[in-house]
């Protein structure tokens, strides 16, 4: 962080991150330089290099933001303190509310593990910690439900969340989201 209010990022860095979010979403990572993140964001190579030491430090930034924002919207869910199967079924709903929001193009980090298949790869890291990171609320959601054990139903979750951001690009997003939120109520009631 730099030239700003303490403890806040400054301007040029959050265009910056803006920016690159935007363009990697949609257009995937590997296809956009680092001048086209430049001219966009309307900053110097020296700006970027001083916020980004390198292209991977501004994608993990961009993974990082990605990931606060689904948690922020999970935790604030789960702290509604609803019953377990209203909370499964609200992160549902969230979820089906992204797949058919204009401009959806699948999950961020299965977009990025795609361009970054080396389990070594600071960027495949990232995504595996967001996902075990999901797969350990679900299946804490299960938990409280009384779902014994939790773990497979939960990858079962994960399962059908996957394949409808995978659908929910490609195929008429109402449709995918209604079959996904269909898919949850099957898992509840095979649980219940």
């Amino acid at each position: 962080m730099s030239r700003g209010e303490p403890g806040r990022p400054s301007e040029a860095r959050t265009r910056l991150l803006g920016t690159a979010s935007r363009i990697f979403y949609a257009e995937g990572i590997h296809s956009v330089g680092i001048d086209r993140i430049i001219a966009e964001a309307q900053v110097t190579r020296a700006t970027l290099y001083r916020h980004f030491p390198g292209k991977d430090d501004l994608i993990l930034a961009y993974l990082t933001a990605a990931d606060r924002a689904i948690r922020d919207q999970v935790d604030a869910v789960v702290a509604d303190g609803l019953p377990p199967a209203e909370t499964i079924r609200a992160i549902s709903r969230s979820i089906a509310d992204g797949i058919r929001s204009p401009g959806f193009r699948g999950c961020a980090f299965l977009n990025a593990v795609a361009e970054y298949p080396d389990p070594a790869h600071a960027v495949h890291r990232a995504v595996l910690g967001h996902r075990q990171w999901f797969l350990e609320t679900v299946t804490a959601q299960l938990e409280r439900l009384g779902v014994a054990p939790a773990d497979p139903a939960a990858r079962h979750y994960v399962m059908l969340r996957d394949g409808a951001m995978a659908a929910g690009c490609l195929l008429d997003p109402p449709l995918v989201t209604e079959t996904f939120l269909h898919g949850v109520e099957g898992l509840l009631r095979a649980h219940a």
